[in-house]
């Protein structure tokens, strides 16, 4: 990319941005690593979440998906908050469409909503509280035992929650499109080629891939784990965004991507998320030279919104 015949220092011009807009840059692990690189904090969802509440910069520039962005706005309705493209969505955040979980919710009065943060700020605002694959077992844990849960949208973080909590819960049957692709038989025999290597899993697998994981967590519990664990190889299963991370702070170790369902020699990137990937450097610096595309919220819905998020936020 040139500007008048100049190539564009990205790294330079979003420093310089950074500077002269007093912006934060906050970047999700699914990022392209030269993203990740630029940020001044990279985290999982919980993380992003509390770094936005607490920020005092004037402009928070997301570097996530939509629903994330929305979240810092919910938090800070007086900060601009950009988003690099803002057709980056998310395909579990899509399953869970407001007017059908509405209903869903009317049709089981006297339940506790339990909403996972990747979801819409409508469905947000017509839940009780919010969790992250990180809070989620606190969050599940600080509602009365007597009370039903309603949880979505994600179907297998829910079954995965049921059994670790041992609370029944009516789950909404949603499902993340990168993690469904993971193949069990594929893991399996990536195992027999490497016994030594052990089997990271984000809660959003299918349960027959949960159940060929050493260690199931968040994206930032999953790292934890690479960096801590005694292994020196780790087969992870989750959007491969974090195996950047995960170099870097344990460069002595191996880490490989968790095949998926496609056929032999598929491309890798398929386990790709092609929303996280929409945003790139170039995308970045034109949005911080623009402050465009901007996150905007009636206030009704931002106030509605804002309570369950803070519940969640309360909850440590």
């Amino acid at each position: 990319m040139e500007l008048l015949g100049t190539r564009i220092d990205y790294f330079g011009e979003i420093e310089r941005l950074k500077g002269e807009l007093n912006a934060v840059i906050l970047a999700h692990y699914y990022q392209e690593p030269e993203i990740q690189d630029l940020a001044d904090f990279v985290g999982d969802s919980l993380g992003l979440a509390r770094q936005a509440q607490g920020t005092e910069a004037e402009v928070i520039v997301f570097c996530g998906v939509h629903f994330m962005a929305e979240t810092a706005k919910i938090l800070n309705p007086e900060k601009t908050v950009v988003l690099p493209d803002l057709d980056a969505g998310c395909s579990l955040a899509d399953s869970c469409p407001p007017a059908e979980f509405g209903r869903f919710i009317e049709e089981r009065p006297g339940h506790a909503v339990v909403s996972y943060v990747n979801t819409s700020a409508e469905v947000k605002a017509l839940s009780d509280v919010i969790c992250t694959s990180s809070n989620a077992e606190e969050v599940i844990g600080s509602i009365p035992k007597e009370t039903p849960i309603i949880f979505g949208p994600d179907r297998h973080l829910g079954r995965y929650l049921v059994e670790k909590t041992g609370r029944e819960m009516v789950l909404w049957p949603g499902t993340c499109m990168v993690h469904v692709l993971f193949s069990e038989r594929k893991i399996r025999q990536l195992k027999v080629r490497y016994p030594d290597a052990e089997v990271l899993a984000h809660p959003e697998c299918e349960e027959r891939v949960l159940r060929v994981a050493d260690h199931v967590g968040s994206t930032s519990s999953l790292l934890k784990r690479a960096v801590e664990g005694s292994a020196r190889r780790f087969i992870v299963a989750t959007e491969p965004g974090i195996l950047h991370q995960m170099k870097k702070a344990a460069p002595e170790k191996e880490f490989m991507r968790a095949p998926g369902k496609g056929p032999e020699g598929a491309c890798e990137a398929c386990s790709e998320c092609p929303h996280m990937r929409r945003n790139t450097l170039e995308k970045l610096y034109w949005c911080m030279e623009d402050l465009s595309p901007e996150i905007t919220l009636d206030e009704d819905l931002r106030v509605r919104a804002l309570k369950p998020i803070e519940r969640m936020l309360e909850l440590g």
